[in-house]
């Protein structure tokens, strides 16, 4: 009843694969997986705390933030301790002067106008006194001082403001028109000099002004040449004139505090840095810098976990790539897919496992934990090149998991996790025996030794203290149990794989390829010339499938079983005759040729009632293809003459893989080599070019991947090994011929 249920479950899981989308299911469930082991690794801490409270546990920063409310504190008292920025106005000088120009031009314009109106009319000759007999003479005008005053004032309109109108007196301004124009002159210059030196300076404050005002008054009066009550002129306008020339700066204000706010470094805070002790005092301070640093209020926060769907769905797009381009000859990119979730979740799991017993006191636990035994199972049963992005999502995944505050990433375990699993990877080119995995994990050790003291170097440790030497070593200890334990779990776990899906391994091979095999012995004892036979096609066709980059120990191995078929009529074939008589002497044709044929079927049979390996039956039931028993069917085409090719023929089918097709081809050159009586190298270079021509002509490699260029070199293997092998000797003396000679 449990056979019935396992064949069942077997039968369904068979039918499951071949279900069009279960390759999307595959790549649904890695990412569950993923997903379902590193949800805790970033899900946030439940932290109750409140302000003016104390703390229950000590809070650390879950990862690097800027505190960007006291960043903006620092860079406002930056900004407020630059002053006010002012700049000398020179332009205010110029317009100072242009001003008591102004007055001055006025003076001498009016002064011209008075003369125009109080000059003497001319005197006229006695024609012209005639003519104008008439006319009246017009009598010269003589204008007040008040009359000389308003036009002044009058012709100031305009010219200059009020204010400097008010503040001269109505005697400086009649002492101005009755001055000359040289006085004019020495006195314009005197009081512009003035006021150009004392405005040359920066002038702000009312402090300032008197200065200025104070050194015009004294400049003025080094002007000797000028009567004092003239003087004081000068200095009233001096006076109106000199005023503030320093304005305030806003863009040049605004530059320099926006670079002493640039010149303050943000206030960063680092993963890991304590911000509440456990028991301390939550002030506003420390309440702002958690709610800054997103602790305060989170447990509804769901960027943690799309950010973790995010990477698992580029990790997955990443598998889905490279699987498919992936060698589906012999089996289906589904049984790969199968495989590859379940070698994965192994592989999470353990490193899940390993991460609980991690504290804050020991966080390289990850460093025992056997990524490399992950890489080498996937290299092994899959592919090398998903073997070691899978060791890089190894790493990346062990970088969450191994991670000491939520949503952080451990990037020295991380990088650690990937250089053992690339090592692994990368080492076993050559896994021919247990004793290589073995070998692998003791050189993944050797690398995972160095990768962890290099890091240690990196951080710039005192290595002068025992404590840092027994830090060394207890990290190295690790390191070594990582390389050895995923070796000794992938020698484990690989044959479970093998029997549960039929893989056929490097390891299985061998274990074939044993001569204790109960197959194997059945062909030495029943037909041991056909054992014989089938050895020397196992060293033709590993030699030639190596050649063409072929799996050389599958052909070795297939080799020693494809003739099997031959242990149920082995007198029947003439390896195994022994000098007996030749039974299809007395057999009809056609009888000769269901006997031989059926060596290939039933060989076929044979082997999967052992349970042996699908490429092992392929190519016992493919070595013959469908060609032709020549001898057979001359001797029946003797006896009728309407007897066809077709009914001759091997039921095939034809050889599907490389190694199939080389190993028939072997068994065809061995069987005709070794009837050769003295067989020489050119003989047996023009048999081996015959056969591959012949089935080449035939379409024998028509359904392999066989091309002519490696058509070519397998006869070159070929041809090198069978001289090798049937090599000349030298002839010794015979034995009793040589005891005679001696007496």
């Amino acid at each position: 009843m449990k056979k019935k249920s396992a064949f069942n479950f077997g039968k369904s899981f068979q039918q499951m694969k071949g279900f069009k989308f279960y390759h999307i299911i595959i790549y649904c469930l890695l990412g569950v997986i993923m997903f379902g082991l590193m949800y805790s690794n970033v899900k946030p801490d439940e932290i109750n705390v409140s302000i003016f409270s104390n703390a229950e546990k000590t809070i650390v920063a879950p990862h690097n933030f800027e505190d960007r409310e006291a960043t903006a504190m620092l860079r406002r008292e930056a900004a407020d301790g630059v002053e006010d920025q002012y700049r000398h106005d020179r332009e205010k000088v110029i317009q100072q002067a242009e001003r008591v120009h102004k007055v001055f031009d006025v003076v001498e314009e009016v002064q011209e106008e008075i003369q125009t109106i109080e000059k003497p009319p001319e005197q006229t000759t006695t024609e012209e006194a005639d003519e104008s007999q008439e006319e009246q003479v017009a009598e010269p005008v003589a204008l007040t001082d008040e009359e000389k005053l308003s036009l002044l004032k009058e012709n100031l309109v305009g010219q200059v403001t009020d204010d400097w109108k008010k503040a001269i007196s109505d005697e400086d301004y009649m002492m101005l028109l009755k001055m000359n124009k040289a006085e004019l002159t020495t006195l314009r210059n005197a009081t512009v000099t003035a006021i150009n030196n004392a405005m040359s300076k920066k002038i702000r404050l009312e402090d300032d002004v008197k200065a200025a005002k104070n050194d015009a008054v004294q400049e003025m009066q080094v002007y000797g040449n000028l009567p004092m009550n003239v003087r004081n002129i000068g200095i009233s306008l001096a006076n109106l004139a000199i005023i503030p020339n320093v304005i305030y700066d806003s863009e040049l204000t605004q530059d320099l505090r926006r670079q002493a706010e640039d010149t303050v470094e943000p206030v960063r805070i680092s993963q890991g840095d304590t911000i509440v002790k456990a028991g301390q005092f939550v002030d506003r301070e420390k309440f702002r810098i958690l709610e800054a640093a997103g602790l305060v209020n989170q447990s509804n926060s769901i960027t943690p976990y799309i950010g973790l769907a995010i990477i698992i769905s580029l990790m997955v797009t990443a598998l889905a790539y490279l699987f498919r381009g992936i060698d589906t000859s012999i089996h289906s990119k589904n049984t790969y897919l199968t495989m590859y979730l379940l070698v994965f979740s192994i592989t999470l799991l353990l490193l899940k496992i390993f991460s609980l017993f991690q504290t804050l006191n020991a966080t390289e636990i990850g460093f025992i934990a056997p990524v490399a035994m992950g890489a080498m199972l996937i290299k092994m049963l899959i592919d090398d090149r998903i073997a070691i992005i899978s060791g890089i999502i190894f790493g990346i995944c062990g970088s969450l998991i191994f991670n000491t505050v939520p949503g952080a990433m451990n990037y020295t375990v991380g990088a650690y996790l990937i250089i053992s699993a690339i090592a692994s990877v990368l080492f076993l080119n050559q896994h021919n025996r247990r004793l290589t995995i073995l070998q692998t994990g003791l050189f993944v050790s050797l690398i995972n030794v160095i990768t962890v003291i290099a890091m240690m170097l990196l951080t710039n440790r005192d290595l002068s203290g025992v404590s840092q030497w027994l830090e060394i070593g207890t990290h190295s200890t690790m390191a070594i149990g990582s390389g050895v334990v995923s070796a000794v779990l992938t020698i484990g776990i690989l044959p479970f794989f093998e029997v549960g899906f039929g893989m056929l391994s490097t390891m299985k091979l061998l274990e074939l390829s044993n001569p204790n095999h109960p197959l194997l012995r059945k062909i030495l004892m029943e037909t041991p010339g056909t054992y014989h036979h089938s050895v020397m096609v196992a060293n033709l066709s590993e030699s030639a499938c190596e050649a063409v980059g072929a799996n050389g120990l599958l052909a070795r191995v297939a080799s020693y079983y494809h003739d099997i078929g031959k242990t149920r009529r082995p007198h029947y074939f003439i390896e195994n005759q022994m000098g007996r008589s030749n039974p299809h002497d007395k057999l009809p044709p056609q009888t000769s040729r269901n006997i031989i044929v059926a060596h290939a079927t039933d060989g076929a049979q044979i082997l999967r009632e052992h349970n042996m390996p699908k490429e092992i039956v392929d190519i016992a039931a493919e070595h013959h293809g469908t060609t032709l028993l020549k001898f057979f069917y001359h001797k029946a085409k003797e006896k009728n003459e309407e007897m066809t090719e077709e009914e001759y023929r091997y039921p095939g089918p034809k050889a599907t893989t490389k190694e199939a097709a080389i190993v028939g081809t072997a068994d065809s050159i061995e069987a005709a080599v070794r009837s050769l009586n003295n067989p020489t190298p050119d003989k047996i270079e023009s048999i081996v070019k015959a056969i591959i021509s012949d089935r080449l002509q035939d379409g024998q490699y028509s359904d392999c991947s066989l091309t002519f260029k490696e058509l070519e070199t397998v006869g070159k293997s070929f041809c090198e090994t069978l001289q090798g092998i049937f090599h000349s000797r030298i002839e010794y003396p015979d034995a009793t011929k040589k005891k005679g000679d001696d007496e």
